[in-house]
């Protein structure tokens, strides 16, 4: 039986979004589907963090979902935080519509997102390579336009 999540995000202006997750059983990859709105056209970083507190707005958070203690990377990289799932990308209309598949996050077990935090960052996610200060630990993504915790659904 499949284990499936979804994560409702919001932010302080108009984007907002529904993000879904389904692993299937024995599969060490999960689906990453939905979409979001209200965004600026072009790359907006994208990734999971540690705390389900939003009590805060998206600050709450925390940093990325990092259990492994590694540098930011790229989706498809080695070394890259848990957490990372690189860019989405809004169309002219202000929407991204995510379709992307992820072998590092998880449903169940140690690694489990459950509980955990979605943020749709300001600017594009650098994946590490873009030699700012902060490329190595949050890819210079801007700041947080959008979360939601993500939850168990049927």
């Amino acid at each position: 039986m499949p284990v499936k999540a979804v994560c409702v995000l919001k932010g302080a202006g108009e984007t907002t979004g529904t993000v879904h997750f389904n692993q299937e059983e024995g599969s060490s990859s999960v689906s990453v589907t939905g979409s979001i709105s209200g965004l600026v056209p072009g790359q907006h970083g994208f990734h999971v963090h540690q705390y389900g507190d939003n009590t805060n707005g998206c600050i709450s958070a925390g940093a990325h979902f990092n259990p492994l203690d590694k540098e930011h990377g790229a989706p498809e990289d080695e070394i890259r935080h848990v957490g990372d799932l690189g860019n989405v990308t809004a169309g002219a209309d202000g929407v991204a519509n995510i379709d992307i598949t992820d072998s590092k996050i998880s449903l169940t077990g140690a690694h489990s997102i459950i509980g955990r935090t979605v943020v749709v960052h300001a600017d594009v996610d650098d994946l590490g390579k873009g030699g700012h200060e902060l490329s190595k630990t949050t890819g210079n993504a801007g700041g947080r336009l959008a979360c939601g915790v993500i939850g168990i659904c049927k």
